[in-house]
């Protein structure tokens, strides 16, 4: 092989592996070692750790409807803004669907030390700020406490939690009164992500209306308040679900988490301060008053 014909080989396989480095996947799971590396320092430290359940999702829908639609978007966000996407996770509070089959309820000292053990394996791995995409509802009061709990010790990363979408101007309207649970939305957005898996033939075959079983006043909360209301694990109308809704909001969720991606990395000040507080919490006595 000639002078030239090496200096094209060489400078084809410098061009490929250029390539490579700036198509490295979002999805952790499809890193090798080293491109695991790259990755971390494309993603300046930033990882996604999307978080769903399992659990029924009416008659028309997968159990893994959480988990499906929060990676799709988790996916996307980041191939708008770079980051790595932790593995498939659904070890999330769902003991409010015990009664149907196929729930994953995993005890409340598991789902805190687990998720705990995960973050703090993440961190080591170079994930020094790590943003918690949630997909569940049942989700919304245990990941603000997780996060609040990571001011009990010292820690070299932060948890960042997102809980949820907030739609624009310009929502297709809902054919529903109902809209909490596998309903117009969630199946839409089904749609949109997993249309292969959405059974809306099913959609009518159960009820998803309120059953309006208790009467407590405003203010006061036990926690049978959703089978209550919301028996068949179903709280809505899947069959007024369309593809043009489903794809209105899953762009603006993508859209939002990857404007929280943003946030996250050029966040600066919340380990600085995190340091600083638990520097402080040693010896309260000594806080300037």
């Amino acid at each position: 092989m000639n002078s030239s014909v090496e200096r094209l080989v060489f400078i084809g396989v410098i061009c490929i592996a250029g390539a490579r480095a700036q198509n490295l996947s979002v999805k952790w799971e499809e890193l090798t070692a080293a491109d695991f590396q790259k990755a971390i320092g494309k993603s300046q430290g930033t990882c996604v750790l999307p978080f769903g359940i399992i659990e029924k999702h009416g008659p028309q829908l997968p159990l893994g409807t959480d988990l499906i639609n929060v990676r799709y978007v988790s996916q996307h966000a980041a191939e708008q803004e770079y980051a790595v996407i932790f593995p498939e996770y659904y070890f999330g509070q769902i003991f409010e669907a015990k009664h149907e089959p196929g729930t994953v309820a995993y005890s409340a000292r598991m789902q805190m030390e687990l998720l705990q053990e995960t973050t703090d394996e993440m961190a080591r791995n170079g994930c020094k700020k790590v943003l918690i995409v949630n997909g569940h509802g049942g989700n919304n009061n245990f990941l603000p406490y997780f996060a609040q709990s990571q001011l009990a010790a010292l820690r070299d990363y932060v948890v960042y939690v997102f809980s949820h979408a907030r739609y624009p101007a310009g929502r297709p309207a809902l054919k529903s009164t109902v809209d909490m649970h596998a309903g117009e939305s969630e199946t839409s957005h089904t749609m949109i992500s997993r249309p292969d898996l959405v059974h809306l033939d099913r959609a009518a075959s159960e009820s998803g209306g309120d059953q309006k079983r208790l009467n407590l006043p405003e203010g006061v909360y036990t926690g049978i308040w959703w089978y209550a209301r919301f028996p068949n694990h179903y709280a809505g109308e899947g069959a007024a679900a369309t593809r043009e809704l489903g794809e209105f909001d899953m762009k603006a969720w993508t859209d939002q988490v990857a404007g929280a991606i943003r946030a996250v990395k050029a966040d600066q000040e919340s380990l600085r301060l995190q340091t600083e507080f638990f520097e402080g919490s040693k010896h309260p006595i000594e806080t300037k008053q």
